[in-house]
């Protein structure tokens, strides 16, 4: 399915050298990391836990938006909105209604969840599908669970999303929730990477640096690491064990908590 809001740029892009920013030393809400690229910049701004926005030659893209609509009052418009599953913390009808026709892409399992009004400007793609919107291609990939004991949280026959999303030679990655499952290992020519992990939904941080270390993408963000029940993993211990594999970006993903 093509979407058909709004044309965007045509991309090709190749990123700059950016530095390993130390835990916290960008603790302002909200701060934004600028990636130089051939076509323009692409900014990523953290919003908290899974929610970010990339603004982008082509558009600004929310992805797994949620939380009080007013967190994005002073924040770009969205292009594109990208949901990777059902759970309350990447999908919340509230905020997405408050963002007028802006098309939307998720699963199957989400769309069922929707209004009708949601439904209407939302294109479902499964696993192994993919769509383009102008020169933007968004790819979907599994995230699932391999443990056993928590196939309650993400079983891999929903079909919970991951996204790739290409602009020109420009490659990302958001992993929504997963475990270092096969798929991720096998990713190629990843510019950009968000990685999850926490306890007990995901996987540990040693988990997500060796499958980081398998794929290499050129810059990582460690996300979605606050878990239960001592469940939360150390950004900072992903970083040591990702090494020289990738570049790791570290972000304040809980502006509103100094503990993590």
């Amino acid at each position: 399915m093509t979407l058909t809001k709004r044309d965007f740029l045509v991309s090709s892009a190749a990123v700059g050298t950016i530095t390993i920013l130390p835990f916290r030393a960008n603790a302002a809400a909200h701060s934004p990391h600028t990636f130089k690229t051939d076509s323009g910049d692409i900014t990523v701004r953290p919003i908290s836990h899974a929610s970010f926005i990339l603004e982008t030659p082509m558009g600004a893209i929310w992805c797994d938006p949620v939380g009080d609509p007013a967190l994005y009052a002073d924040m770009p418009d969205p292009a594109l909105i990208a949901v990777t599953h059902r759970h309350g913390d990447h999908f919340n009808a509230e905020v997405l209604n408050s963002t007028g026709d802006v098309p939307i892409i998720t699963n199957g399992d989400v769309h069922a969840m929707m209004d009708d009004a949601l439904k209407g400007r939302t294109a479902v793609i499964g696993n192994g599908e993919g769509t383009d919107q102008g020169a933007l291609r968004i790819d979907a990939i599994p995230a699932y669970n391999l443990a056993e004991d928590k196939q309650k949280f993400h079983p891999k026959a929903r079909g919970d999303n991951g996204y790739i999303l290409t602009m020109g030679d420009f490659r990302i990655y958001v992993s929504g929730d997963t475990e270092d499952i096969p798929e991720m290992r096998a990713l190629e020519d990843i510019d950009l990477a968000f990685v999850c992990m926490n306890l007990p939904y995901t996987m540990t941080a040693d988990a997500a640096a060796s499958a980081v270390a398998e794929f290499k993408p050129k810059f990582v963000y460690p996300y979605h690491y606050r878990g239960k029940d001592n469940g939360t993993q150390d950004p900072a211990v992903f970083a040591k064990a990702v090494g020289d594999a990738s570049k790791v970006r570290l972000a304040d993903w809980y502006p509103d908590n100094d503990s993590i």
